[in-house]
């Protein structure tokens, strides 16, 4: 039987008075702290000496600016009531307890924007830009800094094409091996209604085996998705790589850093994808994360209404890249930046670039992508999907890379995203690949060679090899624990009925 730890410490106050805490520990809990003050340490041991500089502005400014951006998407793009919304969607760039503050609400539905006040006078607005879906102005301003651009698929009617490039389903039996009650059980499961989830769409060799939706939510609907963003990033960068702009292990070419002796011209495309670029920016899951130094950056690339690519770009170093893995918006933004500054370095146009050499060869049409006030996609979490477009992209990589015969990834890539990064095993935390998220530690009751695409409120996208499956669930904010619960219970059974491959 296991024993509780008891461990007694003194802390002086600072007038002088001596306090004895006594904290009572579990086993595994002193193995966790143990395992975090190991991790601390590394990190300590080979940090460099630069300064930290801490997003300008009132923090409630930005925490409104996130949630008049996140209502205006869930109203204007994803077509939900206002009020629903601003209870239950989208609380990652605008906390719940943080929405309180806002004195009134206004929705113009003509202009199609919606703007906060707050008790000082100052108003967040977050207005409808086309196809660019929602972008937070900051204060004063009224239109963003860029011209929007039309994003039109060249692909037919979906209603008249067969899935994966449409939407039209084969009329044929399932498969004989797969148990159709346990998979009934799963769809069951995953729709607990604590969980709030809006889409499931499940896939098994490439076809959809299962799929539901949540009320007012059909096959079309552009749900929040979140950081799952980060990995159609990759996808985005593997697009250029296969297409000969970049090289994966290249040093980044990011204009900030060609300056003589600048230490971040070490930092590898790799290493940024895999989350250990080393720059110096704040993440909100930072194991040692200090609230008293301020707004974090991990946010500010969203609620700041800046130039996000500059801000990531002009961070210092804090680590040796491929040294210390830290999960941080800096990353997937400098990513972004690759992106844009690789199509528009050839010639073509950046808005269009994800539609015309990505979505249109997969059959995705629904994917809005929203971007900053100066027209950079912010592809770290800020982008709506209907869940079989998801779908389509968790099928490309279960297919490495290869799509109707034509690799649209480079070969290797796949397993490049699904291997464990090395500043993360060096830390002991196998969960980190390529912008993917791996299940080494068991976060899903499915093989430990599955990894998924992950997004605040419970968004995934699971990739199970072993299984040739493919499973989406979307869900609405407000319910991210008890759909979390939810969908590994679907899980469970899901894998009782699709045998391994």
């Amino acid at each position: 039987m296991s024993k509780a730890i008891r461990i007694f410490s003194l802390r002086v106050a600072a007038a002088g008075t001596v306090a004895l805490t006594l904290t009572t520990l579990t086993p595994n809990e002193v193995g966790a702290q143990s395992g975090q003050d190991e991790l601390l340490a590394r990190a300590a041991a080979v940090e460099l000496n630069t300064d930290y500089e801490a997003p300008p502005g009132d923090p409630i400014w930005h925490h409104t600016a996130g949630f008049a951006k996140t209502l205006c998407s869930a109203v204007f793009v994803t077509g939900l009531n206002p009020e629903f919304a601003a209870e239950n969607v989208g609380f990652f760039s605008a906390p719940s307890e943080q929405r309180r503050h806002v004195t009134d609400i206004e929705i113009d539905r003509d202009l199609r924007q919606i703007s906060l006040t707050l008790p000082d006078g100052v108003v967040r607005t977050a207005k409808f830009n086309g196809d660019h879906g929602c972008v937070a102005l900051p204060i004063g301003e009224d239109d963003v800094f860029f011209d929007p651009v039309e994003i039109a698929s060249s692909l037919p009617d979906p209603s008249t094409e067969p899935w994966p490039m449409g939407d039209v389903l084969p009329n044929t039996p399932l498969p004989d091996e797969i148990d159709h009650d346990r998979l009934a059980q799963a769809l069951d499961a995953a729709f607990d209604p604590s969980g709030m989830t809006a889409a499931l769409v499940i896939t098994h060799k490439g076809r959809i085996i299962g799929e539901r939706y949540g009320d007012g939510v059909t096959m079309h609907t552009p749900l929040e998705s979140w950081s799952m963003g980060k990995s159609l990033t990759a996808t985005l960068m593997g697009v250029l790589i296969q297409q000969g702009v970049y090289e994966l292990y290249q040093p980044a070419p990011v204009p900030e850093w060609q300056e003589p002796g600048d230490p971040r011209q070490e930092i590898r495309i790799a290493d940024i994808l895999r989350m250990s670029s080393g720059l110096r920016f704040r993440g909100v899951s930072d194991p040692d994360l200090d609230p008293a130094l301020g707004y974090p950056d991990h946010l500010y690339v969203y609620t700041g209404t800046v130039n996000s690519f500059e801000w990531a770009a002009t961070r210092p170093q804090q680590w040796p890249p491929n040294t210390i893995g830290r999960y941080r918006n800096s990353d997937p933004v400098l990513t972004n930046y690759l992106v844009r500054l690789g199509v528009e370095g050839r010639g073509d146009e950046y808005l269009s670039f994800p539609q015309r050499e990505l979505f249109d060869r997969i059959g995705a049409r629904g994917f809005v992508l929203e971007t900053d006030p100066y027209g950079n996609y912010l592809l770290q979490g800020y982008e709506l999907a209907p869940a079989r477009d998801w779908a389509r992209l968790g099928n490309l990589y279960l297919q490495d890379g290869v799509w109707n015969g034509e690799r649209i990834l480079p070969e290797g890539y796949t397993a490049f995203v699904s291997t464990l990064a090395p500043a993360w095993e060096a830390d002991g935390r196998p969960i980190y690949g390529g912008f993917f998220w791996i299940n080494g530690t068991g976060t899903f009751p499915v093989p430990r060679d599955a990894y998924y695409m992950s997004g605040a409120g419970g968004q995934t996208t699971l990739i199970i090899p072993s299984h040739d499956l493919v499973v989406v669930r979307q869900g609405h904010y407000g319910g991210a624990r008890a759909g979390g619960r939810a969908l590994r219970e679907a899980l469970a059974h899901l894998m009782e009925a699709v045998p391994a491959s």
